[in-house]
């Protein structure tokens, strides 16, 4: 097949953030065009949202039900291929079960849906469609993460014993959601978000960062969360201790009160032999360390990185890569698994790597199991995943 691949967008008309991102992230490697979309729930808005991009206007649908209807009736060789969900986390159920019954493929922004009931019964529906889910946990496409997750799995650092994972950031210590600030409206308003506000915005990244660099899975946990600012709704600020299903133990903090961070994620991974530390803010450098040698320092675009972390790479080493490229390798690896299914050839192996409905379920499951927890006194509860 010899064209891009076509998508179409569910939310980030004007005056949205992570819209922005994804269709940057989709545009880097010229795979992907944007031909349609259902911007915003106010049609004039998807509309002029639409002319933005220079859509033609009976392309651009004044609801995400409108878009699926009629790209399903458009030939096959214009409508879109796949639909990318960037709304707030109670649209996503509802968007990405209409896509996947009307025959798309379907991208959507974390967490999964607006709780747990609703990600089982998303897994069930993707199942009986025969479509392809992804999930844009982006953190997961960053070539130094594919590095140690590749040394985790090869045995280098010996039994995982240890994980600390931290996602700290500051912009939420005054309520600014009283002024107004769209971004923060919704992340605290239960009915938009869910039952989670910081963990279910962040803490979840932190959680499918540990189980995908380590392979291992959350299996319970101890949780404390807060709200610490007058007012709100949901928590902003978390602390989990953490059990893995091989013997390991954890500790998971997730803040967005903590004053004075960005966007702080980092890991570290001890094992029997060695251990493991990156961080996002400097996400070129991955640490290894060891008790009887120096501590090594691997960088990307090197020639002895593993080839899942060098084919995540694009330009040579010394030229900064960040997070737009590592969000733009969960939209190369899916659209490529995309093209696959309508070749109707097998993918590369690097294509599958990339958050799927399972992740999903997952992350809701923690969320429900970090709520109940805290609501219980850092009661020890299992993931209903």
């Amino acid at each position: 097949m010899s064209r891009k691949i076509r998508y179409g967008m569910i939310g980030g008309g004007r005056g949205a953030f992570i819209g922005g991102v994804h269709r940057i992230a989709a545009n880097i490697d010229g795979q992907i065009e944007l031909v349609c979309g259902a911007f915003s729930s106010d049609p004039q808005r998807s509309k002029d949202s639409g002319a933005d991009f220079f859509l033609s206007a009976d392309r651009c649908y004044g609801s995400f039900e409108e878009m699926i209807t009629k790209e399903a009736a458009l030939p096959a060789d214009q409508r879109m291929d796949f639909v990318s969900i960037v709304t707030p986390n109670h649209v996503h159920f509802p968007a990405a079960k209409a896509a996947l019954e009307g025959g798309f493929h379907v991208l959507s922004d974390k967490p999964a849906t607006l709780n747990l009931e609703e990600a089982k019964a998303l897994a069930e529906i993707v199942e009986k469609s025969g479509k392809l889910y992804g999930l844009t946990h982006n953190y997961t496409g960053y070539p130094m993460v594919k590095q140690a997750r590749e040394m985790v799995s090869s045995g280098q650092l010996g039994k995982i014993r240890k994980v600390v994972v931290e996602y700290p950031q500051g912009w939420l210590a005054t309520r600014i959601e009283a002024s107004g600030q769209k971004q923060a409206e919704w992340r605290t308003d239960p009915k938009r978000s869910g039952a989670a506000g910081c963990i279910g915005d962040i803490g979840t990244h932190a959680e499918n960062l540990a189980e995908y660099i380590t392979g291992l899975k959350i299996s319970e946990l101890a949780a404390d969360i807060t709200s610490f600012v007058e007012g709100r709704q949901l928590d902003d600020d978390g602390n989990v201790l953490l059990r893995f299903d091989n013997g390991a133990k954890g500790i998971l903090h997730a803040s967005q009160i903590s004053v004075g961070e960005e966007n702080n994620l980092n890991i570290r991974i001890y094992g029997e032999k060695g251990g493991l530390e990156w961080r996002q803010q400097e996400p070129n450098t991955l640490l290894a360390k060891w008790n009887d040698q120096p501590t090594q320092i691997y960088r990307t675009a090197s020639g002895y990185l593993c080839q899942a972390a060098a084919a995540a790479g694009r330009i040579p080493g010394g030229h900064p890569e960040g997070y737009l490229e590592a969000f733009a390798n969960i939209y190369r690896n899916f659209a490529a698994h995309v093209r696959s299914e309508i070749d109707g050839t097998a993918p590369d192996a690097n294509v599958l790597d990339y958050p799927k409905i399972e992740d999903g379920v997952r992350g809701m499951a923690f969320i429900e199991a970090v709520v109940q927890s805290s609501a219980e006194n850092a009661a020890w509860t299992k993931l209903n995943a």
